[in-house]
C-alpha cells in the first residue's frame, strides 16, 4: 500500500514573533500526518473509536533541525517504526516541500486501549486492523 506524504501549508497563527513555527504547534503536525496516513490505510480515528479503540500517546520526541516560517509548504512523512499487540510507534520527517531540505525529525508512541481506558490486545480483539496496521511497518 502506498501511504502519500501530508502536505501543509504553515499559517501565520501557528508562528512566533520571528515568523517560525512555534514548538507546541508541531505535535498537533504530527497528528494531523497520523491521522492522515491512518485513513489512506482505511483506519480512519473515527472508525476505530466507533469500534471502541482509543490510541493515546504515551510518548513524543521532536528533534528540530531547521526552522519552518510563516508561508513555508512542509511535507510530514510519518512511517509506522514498531508494532506489538498492545502499542505502536511511529517516526516522522518534516521536509520542505520545494526543496525536500529535513526540517524536523519525530517519534510517537501509541497505546491500545478500550472505551474504558484498559489495555487491549488488538492482535486478538481486531485482528483485521491489526492486519492492515502491520502492513505499514517499514
Amino acid at each position: 500500500m502506498e501511504i502519500k506524504p501530508y502536505r501543509r501549508m504553515i499559517n501565520y497563527y501557528e508562528t512566533d514573533q520571528m515568523q517560525v513555527v512555534h514548538h507546541s504547534n508541531y505535535a498537533r503536525f504530527l497528528e494531523e500526518a497520523r491521522l492522515d496516513l491512518m485513513k489512506q490505510a482505511g483506519l480512519s480515528y473515527e472508525k476505530m473509536e466507533q469500534m471502541g479503540i482509543i490510541i493515546p500517546v504515551l510518548e513524543l520526541h521532536d528533534y528540530y533541525k531547521d526552522a519552518i516560517h510563516y508561508g513555508d509548504e512542509i511535507i510530514i512523512i510519518p512511517e509506522f517504526k514498531s508494532l506489538s499487540a498492545v502499542k505502536f510507534s511511529l517516526d516522522y520527517e518534516i521536509r520542505d516541500a520545494y526543496t525536500d531540505a529535513l526540517k524536523h525529525t519525530a517519534m510517537t508512541s501509541h497505546a491500545f486501549l478500550d472505551k474504558d481506558f484498559k489495555p487491549m490486545n488488538m492482535k486478538k480483539k481486531f485482528p483485521d486492523v491489526y492486519s492492515v496496521m502491520e502492513s505499514l511497518v517499514k
